[in-house]
Protein backbone atom coordinates (compact mmCIF):
# COMPACT_ATOMS: atom_id res chain seq x y z
CA UNK A 1 0.00 0.00 0.00
CA UNK A 2 2.86 2.50 0.90
CA UNK A 3 3.96 1.84 -2.64
CA UNK A 4 0.62 2.51 -4.04
CA UNK A 5 0.14 5.60 -1.83
CA UNK A 6 3.57 7.30 -3.14
CA UNK A 7 2.42 6.59 -7.22
CA UNK A 8 -0.99 8.79 -5.93
CA UNK A 9 1.11 11.44 -3.61
CA UNK A 10 3.54 11.98 -6.74
CA UNK A 11 0.64 12.47 -9.24
CA UNK A 12 -1.34 14.77 -7.05
CA UNK A 13 1.99 16.90 -6.48
CA UNK A 14 2.31 16.96 -9.86
CA UNK A 15 -1.02 18.36 -10.21
CA UNK A 16 -0.64 20.96 -7.57
CA UNK A 17 2.04 22.44 -9.48
CA UNK A 18 0.78 22.60 -12.23
CA UNK A 19 -1.97 24.71 -10.85
CA UNK A 20 0.33 26.49 -8.75
CA UNK A 21 2.49 27.93 -11.38
CA UNK A 22 -0.65 29.09 -13.41
CA UNK A 23 -0.93 32.52 -10.84
CA UNK A 24 1.55 35.50 -11.31
CA UNK A 25 3.15 35.64 -7.20
CA UNK A 26 2.91 39.70 -7.62
CA UNK A 27 -1.24 39.37 -8.64
CA UNK A 28 -2.89 36.83 -6.82
CA UNK A 29 -5.06 37.25 -4.46
CA UNK A 30 -3.74 37.60 -1.30
CA UNK A 31 -5.20 38.32 2.63
CA UNK A 32 -4.25 37.42 6.28
CA UNK A 33 -5.59 34.44 8.17
CA UNK A 34 -6.89 35.30 11.62
CA UNK A 35 -5.16 35.50 14.80
CA UNK A 36 -1.77 36.51 12.89
CA UNK A 37 -1.16 32.60 11.51
CA UNK A 38 0.01 34.39 8.58
CA UNK A 39 -0.97 35.14 4.48
CA UNK A 40 -3.03 33.12 2.68
CA UNK A 41 -3.26 33.39 -1.83
CA UNK A 42 -5.82 31.94 -4.05
CA UNK A 43 -3.54 29.81 -5.29
CA UNK A 44 -3.09 28.23 -1.80
CA UNK A 45 -6.49 27.40 -1.76
CA UNK A 46 -6.94 26.33 -5.55
CA UNK A 47 -3.71 23.74 -5.12
CA UNK A 48 -5.69 22.59 -2.27
CA UNK A 49 -8.98 22.36 -3.95
CA UNK A 50 -6.97 20.27 -6.58
CA UNK A 51 -5.23 18.28 -3.93
CA UNK A 52 -8.37 17.45 -2.13
CA UNK A 53 -10.38 16.51 -5.19
CA UNK A 54 -7.18 14.06 -6.51
CA UNK A 55 -6.58 12.28 -4.05
CA UNK A 56 -10.02 11.79 -1.85
CA UNK A 57 -11.41 10.84 -5.29
CA UNK A 58 -8.92 7.97 -5.24
CA UNK A 59 -8.65 7.09 -1.59
CA UNK A 60 -12.20 8.04 -0.04
CA UNK A 61 -11.95 6.31 2.81
CA UNK A 62 -9.12 8.43 4.14
CA UNK A 63 -8.99 11.10 6.42
CA UNK A 64 -8.13 14.67 5.60
CA UNK A 65 -5.51 17.00 7.25
CA UNK A 66 -5.04 20.49 5.50
CA UNK A 67 -3.26 23.65 6.24
CA UNK A 68 -6.28 25.05 4.18
CA UNK A 69 -9.17 22.92 5.16
CA UNK A 70 -11.33 23.25 8.30
CA UNK A 71 -10.01 20.84 10.61
CA UNK A 72 -12.31 18.02 11.59
CA UNK A 73 -12.08 15.89 14.63
CA UNK A 74 -13.14 12.74 12.18
CA UNK A 75 -10.20 12.33 10.98
CA UNK A 76 -8.62 11.07 14.73
CA UNK A 77 -10.58 7.82 14.01
CA UNK A 78 -8.87 7.37 10.56
CA UNK A 79 -7.15 4.56 9.74
CA UNK A 80 -5.02 6.72 7.60
CA UNK A 81 -5.14 9.94 6.54
CA UNK A 82 -3.78 12.90 4.27
CA UNK A 83 -1.47 15.35 5.45
CA UNK A 84 -0.95 18.22 3.13
CA UNK A 85 0.76 21.60 2.72
CA UNK A 86 -1.07 22.99 -0.56
CA UNK A 87 1.69 25.32 -0.34
CA UNK A 88 4.62 25.13 2.42
CA UNK A 89 6.25 29.10 2.41
CA UNK A 90 3.40 31.13 0.75
CA UNK A 91 5.59 33.77 2.08
CA UNK A 92 8.01 33.06 -0.77
CA UNK A 93 5.51 32.48 -3.26
CA UNK A 94 4.46 35.87 -2.23
CA UNK A 95 7.70 37.34 -3.08
CA UNK A 96 8.00 35.47 -6.22
CA UNK A 97 11.13 33.20 -5.06
CA UNK A 98 11.15 29.17 -5.94
CA UNK A 99 11.60 28.00 -3.00
CA UNK A 100 8.22 27.16 -1.90
CA UNK A 101 6.75 23.46 -2.19
CA UNK A 102 3.49 20.82 -2.08
CA UNK A 103 4.17 19.06 0.78
CA UNK A 104 2.20 15.76 0.50
CA UNK A 105 2.39 12.47 3.51
CA UNK A 106 0.23 9.88 4.00
CA UNK A 107 -0.20 8.57 7.94
CA UNK A 108 -1.00 5.36 8.84
CA UNK A 109 -1.22 4.71 13.01
CA UNK A 110 0.68 8.19 13.37
CA UNK A 111 3.42 7.00 11.14
CA UNK A 112 4.21 8.60 7.89
CA UNK A 113 4.32 5.64 5.12
CA UNK A 114 4.37 7.56 1.87
CA UNK A 115 5.40 11.37 1.47
CA UNK A 116 6.37 13.68 -1.55
CA UNK A 117 7.91 16.98 -1.31
CA UNK A 118 7.81 18.96 -4.83
CA UNK A 119 9.07 22.01 -5.32
CA UNK A 120 7.77 22.91 -9.75
CA UNK A 121 9.82 25.95 -10.21
CA UNK A 122 13.28 24.24 -9.35
CA UNK A 123 11.88 20.80 -11.05
CA UNK A 124 12.34 18.70 -7.59
CA UNK A 125 10.55 15.84 -6.31
CA UNK A 126 11.50 14.32 -3.36
CA UNK A 127 9.40 11.11 -2.35
CA UNK A 128 10.01 8.07 -0.21
CA UNK A 129 7.73 5.16 1.06
CA UNK A 130 8.02 3.54 4.17
CA UNK A 131 10.82 0.98 4.04
CA UNK A 132 11.79 1.84 0.22
CA UNK A 133 13.92 4.47 0.52
CA UNK A 134 14.06 7.93 -0.18
CA UNK A 135 14.64 9.61 -4.10
CA UNK A 136 14.65 12.73 -6.06
CA UNK A 137 13.61 13.01 -9.20
CA UNK A 138 13.90 9.13 -9.23
CA UNK A 139 17.19 8.49 -8.02
CA UNK A 140 18.48 7.76 -4.85
CA UNK A 141 19.53 9.88 -1.93
CA UNK A 142 21.33 9.81 1.10
CA UNK A 143 22.07 12.02 4.23
CA UNK A 144 25.64 12.95 5.61
CA UNK A 145 27.60 10.32 7.27
CA UNK A 146 29.59 12.23 10.48
CA UNK A 147 28.98 13.64 13.70
CA UNK A 148 31.80 16.68 14.34
CA UNK A 149 29.11 19.18 15.70
CA UNK A 150 31.96 21.28 15.48
CA UNK A 151 32.03 21.39 11.83
CA UNK A 152 28.15 21.02 10.73
CA UNK A 153 26.25 22.94 8.77
CA UNK A 154 22.79 23.15 10.14
CA UNK A 155 19.44 24.97 8.82
CA UNK A 156 18.44 27.02 11.34
CA UNK A 157 17.10 30.00 12.43
CA UNK A 158 19.78 32.16 14.90
CA UNK A 159 17.38 32.21 17.66
CA UNK A 160 17.54 28.66 18.17
CA UNK A 161 21.47 29.26 18.86
CA UNK A 162 20.28 31.47 22.12
CA UNK A 163 22.53 30.32 25.59
CA UNK A 164 19.07 28.65 27.06
CA UNK A 165 17.85 26.57 24.58
CA UNK A 166 21.65 24.69 25.40
CA UNK A 167 23.28 22.83 28.05
CA UNK A 168 26.71 24.93 28.41
CA UNK A 169 27.74 27.72 25.58
CA UNK A 170 25.73 27.29 22.32
CA UNK A 171 27.76 25.53 19.45
CA UNK A 172 29.32 27.27 17.03
CA UNK A 173 28.44 25.75 13.89
CA UNK A 174 27.87 27.14 10.38
CA UNK A 175 24.21 28.10 9.86
CA UNK A 176 21.66 28.34 7.13
CA UNK A 177 18.36 29.21 6.58
CA UNK A 178 15.44 28.35 3.66
CA UNK A 179 11.87 29.14 4.42
CA UNK A 180 9.87 26.30 3.57
CA UNK A 181 10.22 23.67 6.34
CA UNK A 182 9.14 21.33 4.29
CA UNK A 183 12.39 21.94 1.84
CA UNK A 184 14.93 22.37 5.10
CA UNK A 185 13.82 18.56 5.84
CA UNK A 186 14.80 17.96 2.11
CA UNK A 187 17.65 19.74 2.13
CA UNK A 188 19.37 17.16 4.17
CA UNK A 189 17.52 14.14 3.21
CA UNK A 190 19.66 14.76 0.02
CA UNK A 191 22.86 15.78 2.08
CA UNK A 192 23.11 19.19 0.94
CA UNK A 193 23.63 20.02 5.08
CA UNK A 194 24.06 17.97 7.94
CA UNK A 195 20.94 18.62 10.16
CA UNK A 196 18.09 21.06 10.42
CA UNK A 197 16.69 22.28 13.59
CA UNK A 198 13.68 24.15 14.89
CA UNK A 199 11.99 24.46 17.92
CA UNK A 200 8.90 26.41 17.46
CA UNK A 201 5.92 24.16 17.79
CA UNK A 202 5.12 22.58 14.24
CA UNK A 203 2.45 21.82 11.91
CA UNK A 204 1.54 18.24 10.97
CA UNK A 205 1.17 19.68 7.37
CA UNK A 206 4.66 20.91 7.59
CA UNK A 207 6.76 18.22 8.63
CA UNK A 208 5.27 15.24 8.13
CA UNK A 209 6.25 14.41 4.66
CA UNK A 210 9.76 15.64 5.00
CA UNK A 211 9.90 13.15 8.27
CA UNK A 212 9.80 10.30 6.13
CA UNK A 213 12.27 11.25 3.22
CA UNK A 214 14.82 11.88 5.97
CA UNK A 215 14.48 8.52 7.84
CA UNK A 216 14.52 6.64 4.44
CA UNK A 217 17.41 8.68 3.54
CA UNK A 218 19.34 7.51 6.97
CA UNK A 219 18.68 10.31 9.38
CA UNK A 220 16.97 9.97 12.78
CA UNK A 221 14.52 12.06 13.48
CA UNK A 222 12.69 13.87 16.65
CA UNK A 223 11.06 16.80 18.24
CA UNK A 224 13.28 18.87 20.18
CA UNK A 225 12.89 16.77 23.31
CA UNK A 226 14.22 13.40 21.53
CA UNK A 227 10.64 12.03 21.35
CA UNK A 228 9.37 9.69 18.78
CA UNK A 229 7.69 12.44 15.86
CA UNK A 230 3.92 11.42 16.13
CA UNK A 231 1.24 12.21 13.68
CA UNK A 232 -3.16 12.88 13.74
CA UNK A 233 -2.61 14.76 17.10
CA UNK A 234 -6.16 16.03 18.37
CA UNK A 235 -4.36 19.57 17.85
CA UNK A 236 -2.12 18.63 15.02
CA UNK A 237 1.38 20.00 16.09
CA UNK A 238 4.70 18.52 16.82
CA UNK A 239 7.09 20.33 19.22
CA UNK A 240 9.92 20.64 16.71
CA UNK A 241 11.81 19.23 14.94
CA UNK A 242 15.60 17.71 15.13
CA UNK A 243 16.95 15.40 12.32
CA UNK A 244 20.25 14.69 11.47
CA UNK A 245 22.69 11.43 11.06
CA UNK A 246 22.43 8.93 14.07
CA UNK A 247 25.07 10.07 15.80
CA UNK A 248 24.92 14.06 15.05
CA UNK A 249 21.19 13.57 16.04
CA UNK A 250 22.46 12.31 19.55
CA UNK A 251 25.04 15.37 20.09
CA UNK A 252 22.77 17.69 19.50
CA UNK A 253 19.57 16.15 21.25
CA UNK A 254 21.77 15.54 24.61
CA UNK A 255 23.09 19.57 24.53
CA UNK A 256 19.53 20.66 24.44
CA UNK A 257 17.43 21.89 27.58
CA UNK A 258 13.94 20.62 26.28
CA UNK A 259 12.12 18.32 28.46
CA UNK A 260 9.33 18.50 26.17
Amino acid sequence: MPARDLDLLIEAARAAGEVACRFAPDSAKTWEKPDGAGPVTEADIAVNDTLHAVLQTARPGYGWLSEESEDSSARLSSERLFVVDPIDGTRSFIEGSNTWAHALAVVEDRQVTAAVIYLPKRDLLYAAAAGQGATLNGDPIAIRQGGDLSTSEILSVKHNFKPEFWHGTPPEVTRAYRPSLAYRMALVAEGKFDAMITFRPSWEWDVAAGDLILKEAGAATSDRAGNPLRYNNPTPKVSGVLAAGTDLHGKIASRLTFTD
